[in-house]
């Protein structure tokens, strides 16, 4: 072991809020070793992590980090080029959608790697770990164990100097996890000037690292190797070490495991039997044709390598997945996954958590007995008896988000048996648990199978967990390879431990009889299959460039390819813009014709004729039956059926011939005022025409006639038609609402799945990530405005009367604005349906109510348009109106070009000021 420092850390304390993560921790790592954390979760080993990488900033102390101070911004960047950082979580760092081989590809590009030597470390780092087969495989479809290996070659694949692992071998299986830690070996004999810095909730794993540091609450416990921690605390094991070096106080929680042995009885009653249970999605076979029998009280362990099927025949016994072939029983009795009664007798625990996070502890458990409709009078009794036998009195008014794993685990199994379920089924539940709280979780397990008689199926990847089951059944690809007994199984295998006699096991079932890899010391560049080493390349730690097209076109790349693999987002993109626009132009039009009205005519004369005829012959107003009394009129304008109704008294033709000045009653259905006022215009209008008719042909004498006459022009849309006005403002609505919440998303995404590490992790700038995760979006956009421009083209028969290229160059300016807000909304949202909403709201109400949609921006003031004009949908509807009716080019519009630029710009750059590089 080197005595060199790879990084270094003093009085450094770390908060979430007001609980102490780091609590002034002072500590020197040893460079050129395997490092190893140990210790319960929640004590702050990751936040010590992503504080050593520069993934998080540093709140209070000194952190050294590869001979520099990782808060200086300068060090830190050409840290990251240095440093591999792999955070908790399978396949956390990895891209779903992508194959194996593209999320290389991504990860080498960020690191500016040319293409011959991109391929060739890709392939080096694939054959060296076996997943070559699988290089066009999604990493949706990867196991657990192939999930971390790819998650591991993507860090390793710019040769780092520090390579940083949070817990990587949680939820893996024991071939797997040997498979991991033989690449990390290969690795450092490859690189053997490389420091490994790992945390591990797993002991046996530990055992294995050159030095170590225990940590609790916050604080370094001890540091050492594995035998100093040991001599120190005089144990033989670093389980027993790590809890003897815990307060008196954690000690006593601590609970020697008592397994009472299973008396064999041939009359024992079976609790679950499956019979050729088979499942299959599509041509996939996840479970063939698996059987087993569970007798009553028996504690049955499922092992397996990831993705064997453990999971999906759990959720058949709960009733949860159909079976495709085959059949189970519970208790003699087929099960039916529809039946209440069954589902109450079973007891369900996920292997992911899955209570309620916004409910109490004390809450959750109501909702669980409710659910299961235990009688209202037991469900006090009952929660105050789980609250008490699983030690959670004391946090019933705490939220589940806010407990330690260990305790949330103890949380999930008292919902499952808060029924009192005669089977319980577990799916790996004390996964990345630590070795304390695991031993408690298992001393309620043993008192419900010894005590009580409940029945426990369980899955798990620990092989101390899995001594301790009466038996086990092994499983591989969908199969079971064998059941019985542990000792039984280990015997059998003829190997000193379970852990052996499983992975001779699977390795008998894959016709593997060969290490995965060898410990081979490369000779000379180059790979060779035969000794499964690695290419060695020239590094180039000490260039950084704060803007690299290749970093940023890395990112493009990516986000294009993801959204060419979710065609959902794609046709929303595409056609829900050309729907909108159908809508617009054949189902809404600001066009006021066919107005339905009728007549209560007492009078019967000619000259009331003669008036009405100006109605009738008008395409404004559609006449319907005439009424009988003014009563009726009204109850027709009330029930809608009618929008205008007309009231000639007796005696108007006599009236008007003899200037009496006659009047008429007309009543106007004023619910929708746009339309009331338009209404009264046409009426107006009809009526000086009439009496306009009248005194031409002498029928009437006016007294003195006004000697002017006004005549009515409409500019740009002489046929004064809706669509004209409509669909222009279809396109400024839609270049802006889709484009926006499509790009809202994008980074609250890589928040909530976790791969923003990858930002923050590695050489690309803020700018390079924003804007390469907005082109593909900008390119979409500009597609759909193409569509949509065709269909006004050819579909609504209208023409771009101005400047092609005005309205073009408009368009790509407002879509680079409207991608950019949404990026600026995504850079400081939680989560996704936040960046949604957001997005929404603030877009969509400027752009109808501020625009010119409804009301000219130039009469509106104040507050109206100063909304207006300070979002860049006002200046584009301009452009819009002004080429597709207004006949209007550059010498109009360029001002508002100019703007809608300046928009795009600000959008960008509070966008990158809002993302932090660091979490906080």
């Amino acid at each position: 072991m080197t005595e060199k420092i790879v990084a270094s850390l003093t009085d450094v304390s770390h908060y979430y809020g007001a609980v102490a993560a780091l609590d002034d921790v002072s500590l020197s790592i040893p460079a050129g070793c395997m490092a190893g954390l140990i210790g319960p979760d929640g004590v702050g080993k990751s936040t010590l992590l992503a504080l050593l990488s520069g993934v998080r900033r540093v709140q209070t102390g000194d952190i050294h980090t590869l001979g520099g101070d990782i808060r200086k911004r300068y060090h830190r960047n050409r840290c990251l080029k240095r440093i591999a950082y792999m955070p908790q979580g399978l396949g956390k760092n990895l891209y779903p959608t992508l194959s194996v081989f593209e999320n290389l590809d991504f990860f080498a590009r960020l690191f500016g790697h040319a293409e011959k030597e991109r391929l060739a470390r890709i392939d080096t780092l694939l054959r060296a770990t076996h997943l070559d087969p699988f290089a066009d495989r999604p990493v949706a479809k990867l196991s657990g164990g192939m999930k971390q290996k790819l998650g591991l070659c993507c860090a390793l694949i710019h040769d780092p100097d520090l390579l940083i692992l949070d817990e990587p071998t949680t939820g893996v299986d024991p071939l797997s996890r040997r498979q991991f830690w033989e690449l990390i070996d290969s690795i450092r004999n490859r690189l053997p000037g490389m420091s490994v810095l790992v945390a591990t909730a797993y002991m046996e794993e530990a055992e294995r690292f050159d030095w170590l540091a225990a940590m609790d609450d916050g604080k370094i416990i001890a540091s050492g190797s594995p035998e100093e921690i040991k001599l120190q605390s005089g144990q033989t094991t670093l389980e027993a070490a790590f809890i003897a070096l815990l307060p008196k106080e954690k000690q006593a929680d601590h609970i020697d495991i008592n397994l009472t042995p299973r008396q064999d009885d041939a009359n024992n009653i079976l609790a679950i039997e499956a019979n050729n249970l088979t499942c299959r999605f599509g041509d996939f076979t996840a479970v063939d044709h698996v059987s087993f029998q569970i007798e009553k009280g028996e504690i049955f362990g499922f092992l397996g390598s990831n993705g064997c099927g453990k999971t999906t025949t759990m959720k058949m016994l709960t009733g949860l997945l159909p079976a495709t072939e085959g059949d189970a029983s519970l208790f003699g009795q087929q099960l039916d996954g529809n039946n209440l009664e069954t589902r109450r007798r079973v007891g369900y625990m996920s292997q992911s958590f899955s209570l309620y996070s916004e409910l109490t502890v004390r809450q959750n458990l109501e909702l669980h007995a409710r659910l299961y409709h235990l009688p209202a009078n037991q469900i006090a009794p009952r929660i105050e008896e789980m609250l008490n036998a699983f030690d959670l009195k004391s946090m019933a008014d705490i939220q589940p988000n806010n407990l330690p794993l260990g305790i949330r685990q103890r949380l999930q199994l008292a919902t499952a048996v808060i029924h009192r379920p005669e089977i319980l089924i577990l799916d790996e539940p004390t996964s990345g648990v630590d070795p304390i709280a695991r031993d408690q979780f298992w001393f309620y397990l043993i008192d419900l199978s010894r005590n009580q008689g409940v029945t426990i199926f369980i899955s798990t990847h620990l092989m101390n967990e899995a001594e301790r089951c009466d038996r086990i059944s092994l499983m591989h690809a969908g199969k079971v390879l064998a059941v019985g007994k542990p000792s039984r199984l280990i015997e059998e295998r003829q190997t000193t431990t379970l852990e052996d006699a499983f992975i001779a096991w699977l390795k008998e079932a894959v016709n593997d009889n060969s290490d995965v890899i060898s410990n081979t010391e490369a000779q000379v560049d180059g790979y060779s299959p035969d000794t499964n080493v690695f290419v060695t390349y020239p590094k180039n730690h000490n260039k950084y460039s704060y803007f690299d097209l290749r970093r940023l076109w890395a990112y493009t790349r990516r986000e294009t390819m993801e959204l060419q693999r979710d065609p959902i987002r794609l046709i929303f993109a595409l056609l829900s813009p050309l729907f909108i626009m159908l809508t617009f132009g054949y189902g809404v039009s600001l066009d006021v014709e066919d107005l339905p009205y009728a007549v209560y005519d007492q009078d019967q004369s000619l000259e009331s004729r003669t008036f009405l005829e100006n109605f009738n012959s008008s395409r404004y107003f559609v006449e319907r039956p005439p009424a009988l009394s003014i009563e009726e009129l009204d109850k027709r304008l009330e029930n809608g059926e009618l929008e205008l109704g007309i009231e000639i008294p007796a005696d108007f033709g006599k009236d008007l011939m003899q200037n009496a000045k006659p009047e008429i009653g007309i009543w106007i259905d004023g619910s929708m005022a746009f339309r009331a006022e338009t209404a009264r215009g046409y009426v107006t209008g009809l009526s000086q025409t009439y009496l306009k008719n009248q005194i031409q042909q002498g029928n009437i004498k006016i007294p003195a006639i006004l000697p002017v006459n006004i005549e009515t022009r409409f500019l740009y849309n002489q046929s004064f038609e809706s669509v004209y006005a409509i669909l222009p403002g279809v396109v400024m609505l839609m270049l802006v609402l889709i484009p926006a919440m499509m790009t809202a998303v994008g980074v609250v995404r890589e928040i909530e799945t976790g791969s923003i590490t990858n930002f923050r992790a590695t050489p690309v700038t803020r700018l390079e990530f924003l804007v390469g995760k907005q082109i593909p979006y900008i390119i979409i956009a500009l597609v759909s405005f193409a569509s949509m421009l065709i269909m006004i083209l050819f579909v609504f028969d209208m023409s771009v009367k101005g400047s092609f290229i005005a309205l073009v160059t408009g368009a790509t300016l407002y879509v680079i604005a409207s991608t950019g807000f949404g990026l600026f909304v995504s850079s400081f949202t939680k989560s996704q349906i936040a960046a949604l909403f957001v997005t929404s709201v603030i877009s969509i109400v400027p752009a109808i109510h501020f625009s010119g949609l409804l009301v000219p921006v130039s009469s509106l003031s104040g507050a109206g348009l100063f909304t207006g004009l300070s979002f860049p949908s006002a200046w584009f509807q301009q452009i819009s109106v002004g080429t597709f009716t207004k006949s209007l080019g550059f010498e109009f519009l360029w001002h508002n070009h100019l703007v809608l630029a300046g928009f795009a710009i600000i959008f960008i750059l509070a966008a990158v000021i809002s993302l932090s590089k660091q979490e906080k």
